[in-house]
């Protein structure tokens, strides 16, 4: 359990906390929600120990282990993926250097009988058993099960970190604190990096995980799939509501209409009682019920009610201009980078108006055929064929570099709006998250994700029949999302998106693509459609290859005969199986076999004349770490025989 009491931090001279107070328990999922600069951040900061309060405790329970994943990474240099995420495994690798020392120590000394070599035995025996309760013997196996859960292959694991992007560092940073099992996760954003399939593996692995965890993201659908708790800040102070983020809005619709009416009560007794004062201030006869209401008045705890987003603004694009019938015409396009071909002899045709998402993990190509679609990239093999009037509107992670970083923010939307929109502009950049001074900045000294979210409201005022969007959500709070959304829904061009966030495309698209093996693979309506009728539970299945029941008519006596070669392959699948089951069968009775001999071993350097005496047939220490790494290797092969079983469905 982690306590704050009374913590208080000040910004500015302004309150960011002001004696703010909860516990987090055991098994808690906690979303931490509140507007931009509400001070969420800040408060993860706290909770790990990052940054202190200016009043107030934060306290845990004795040995309590945080781990805390912050939006800016410092990366890592000189070590593997693998390396790097094994590296988070501190006590475990101090654990086997000490194991390793203390075996040495005892294969030199011969004073068997001596307080000292004793000592060294039960040091030698608590290391190593620390070491396996932590799982030492399988660790390995599961930094790698973490990476790939994250979107790693398995040939990504030997090469230095350094030669991947930043968003896949941050993935490897986010593997090496799950890696830790923590008792307290604390994650920032953790799935701005994230493809759809690495976010429901996340999902899952958060809803095992056994100790407490504190989100902030504004991936709806992440915490409604996560969380059990939503605590929302605002004002300094804080909202505690034991729900999911779902939930919560509408508690907190319900809760802010009875703060509104306890405010609009209280605004009127404050007028009705200054009328009051001023009135009669002056008349003597009234003097005592003057200074009355004035100390009444004095007494009254104000109310504050936080300042409400414009929830009514509602955005439209331009009217798309005419395009003829088919807008993309993709005719068998390849492409490869190097020697690994990430397309091969695609066809796509998008018809006016449609509305398309492209699903798939990150490296299947999604990006690149959407650079090709827009003429950025160009070597490439098949055909594109150049539609007619299409006007098209591009947007991807490095658009905000194409701005012009001399004009303000308000130039650069008022430069492009037209018609009545131009009279909006400001509305339109404050749902973006531009207000007040901050529209008179200029390019150059905004942040990257405020010159992406510049980039995307640009984006909106053009008027073009086709828009590609490339992961338009990363700088996005939810509010700006929520506009964008509609926006899009009611567009009537065509529209190409790529996107991991599911609650986004919740009923945008008519179509789904999904690209996996170098092709793509069409099903008709939105990601929820497209999960459904593949009849999975959780995106990560689609990596797998997975048989599914088809009621089709019945075929004719000729076609439902088995081939001879059908026949025989399905023979040899048994027969790995039956192979598989015979090798995990005696992994298992070699592992007890060797657990058992390292027991006794155990119990002979216990004892100083055992010891003593087992020395006389040669070096017992010798033999244990023998014994150890045997034990080790046949668990590596029992680990594998039972992959390849999982994967043959056994």
């Amino acid at each position: 359990m982690v306590s704050l009491n009374q913590i208080s931090v000040q910004f500015n001279g302004e309150f960011l906390f002001n004696g703010i107070s909860f516990l987090v328990n055991p098994r808690d999922r906690i979303g931490l929600v509140g507007k931009n600069g509400a001070g969420k951040s800040t408060m993860l900061k706290i909770i790990a120990g990052k940054q202190q309060p200016e009043s107030g405790t934060v306290t845990y329970p004795q040995g309590t282990t945080i781990g805390y994943l912050s939006q800016d990474i410092k990366p890592a240099k000189g070590r593997s993926v693998f390396d790097e995420c094994y590296s988070a495994l501190a006590e475990l690798t101090h654990l086997e250097e000490r194991v390793v020392f203390y075996g040495k120590e005892l294969e030199t000394r011969t004073d068997y009988e001596s307080d000292a070599y004793m000592e060294i035995i039960e040091k030698f025996n608590d290391c190593n058993e620390r070491f396996m309760l932590l799982g030492g013997h399988t660790a390995g196996a599961e930094v790698e099960k973490v990476l790939m859960g994250l979107g790693f292959l398995r040939t990504d694991l030997p090469r230095p970190i350094e030669e991947f992007s930043g968003g896949w560092q941050m993935r490897v940073e986010l593997a090496k604190i799950l890696v830790q099992r923590p008792d307290v996760l604390l994650l920032d954003e953790p799935t701005n990096h994230l493809d759809i399939l690495s976010i429901e593996w996340l999902e899952q692995f958060l809803k095992d995980h056994n100790g407490s965890v504190i989100l902030v993201s504004h991936d709806r659908a992440f915490l409604d799939n996560i969380t059990n708790r939503t605590i929302e800040i605002t004002l300094g102070r804080i909202n505690d509501y034991k729900v999911p983020y779902s939930k919560y809005v509408e508690q907190r619709a319900e809760r802010r209409a009875l703060q509104m009416a306890s405010y609009e009560n209280q605004q009127k007794m404050i007028a009705d009682t200054e009328r009051f004062i001023e009135r009669f201030r002056a008349k003597a006869s009234k003097a005592t019920q003057v200074q009355s209401r004035i100390k009444q008045l004095d007494k009254v705890e104000r109310l504050e009610v936080e300042e409400e987003d414009n929830a009514t603004l509602r955005f439209r694009f331009p009217p798309a201009p005419r395009a003829g019938k088919v807008v993309v015409n993709a005719v068998g396009i390849s492409k490869s980078y190097g020697e690994k071909k990430i397309l091969d002899n695609i066809d796509l045709m998008l018809d006016r108006g449609i509305k398309v998402a492209f699903l798939g993990k990150n490296g299947e190509g999604k990006t690149t055929f959407a650079k090709i679609i827009v003429g950025e990239i160009k070597d490439y093999t098949g055909t594109l064929e150049q539609v007619h009037n299409v006007s098209l509107g591009y947007y991807a992670q490095d658009q905000a570099e194409t701005l012009n970083p001399e004009r303000t923010v308000f130039e650069t939307l008022d430069d492009v709006a037209v018609g009545d929109v131009r009279k909006r502009v400001r509305d339109i950049l404050g749902s973006f998250l531009f207000s007040g001074e901050s529209v008179d900045k200029k390019v150059k000294v905004l942040s990257g994700g405020e010159r992406a979210r510049l980039a995307m409201a640009k984006l909106l005022l053009e008027p073009k029949n086709l828009l590609v969007l490339d992961e338009p959500t990363n700088h996005l709070d939810m509010r700006s999302k929520d506009i964008l959304k509609q926006a899009l829904i009611k567009y009537d061009g065509a529209l190409i998106i790529v996107s991991h966030d599911r609650d986004f495309l919740r009923g945008m698209t008519d179509k789904v693509y999904e690209f996996k093996d170098r092709k793509i693979k069409e099903t008709i309506g939105d990601v929820y459609d497209f999960l459904k009728k593949q009849n999975i539970q959780s995106l990560d299945e689609l990596s797998k290859e997975k048989k599914t029941v088809k009621t089709e008519a019945p075929k004719k006596v000729e076609e439902q005969k088995e081939t001879h070669a059908e026949r025989e392959a399905r023979r040899e699948q048994e027969k790995k199986k039956q192979n598989l089951a015979r090798k995990v069968e005696q992994c298992e009775a070699e592992i007890a076999k060797l657990e058992k001999e390292i027991s006794s071993l155990d119990e002979v350097m216990l004892d100083p004349e055992l010891a003593k005496e087992a020395m006389k047939e040669g070096d017992i220490f010798a033999r244990y770490q023998s014994k150890q790494t045997e034990l080790e290797k046949k668990m590596g092969e029992w680990e594998k025989a039972q992959a390849e079983m999982e994967a043959l469905g056994v």
